[in-house]
């Protein structure tokens, strides 16, 4: 049963990303690799498909516009995040199906390619419910 997964992950991915190469692969690595990029990854991951100003991000994670902005260029060459403008304002959002690819990148070849408790993500996000 080898390349079992490995060809169920690729056709899961093909449904939502695309695999990464090495260059991509580093490329996001490297942008998550320091802590306010992290942060600020992770806040528009949790904002999901309505993405996040500038502003909002600057506030929400006190950081100064400099800096955030540094961050936000960094993400978005890694492909991890793009930006569109939206009236007077940028919003930022999350690229999922870069998050994809960069978990099918580093799943693919996981448990010799047999089918393993680690399944592929499929990270769009999924409208939360509620807790009453």
């Amino acid at each position: 049963m080898a390349g079992r997964f490995s060809v169920r992950l690729l056709f899961q991915c093909s449904l939502y990303c695309w695999m990464m190469n090495d260059e991509q692969a580093l490329a996001a690595l490297a942008a998550l690799a320091q802590a306010q990029r992290l942060r600020i990854f992770r806040a528009l991951v949790v904002a999901g498909p309505d993405g996040l100003t500038p502003g909002a991000m600057a506030e929400q994670l006190g950081l100064a516009p400099s800096a955030l902005s540094f961050h936000l260029k960094e993400l978005a060459r890694s492909a991890l995040a793009s930006v569109q403008p939206q009236g007077r304002h940028l919003v930022y959002r999350a690229d999922f199906d870069a998050m994809s690819g960069l978990m099918a990148y580093l799943t693919e070849h996981c448990c010799k390619g047999a089918a393993c408790a680690v399944a592929p993500v499929a990270c769009a996000p999924v409208p939360s419910r509620k807790k009453r």
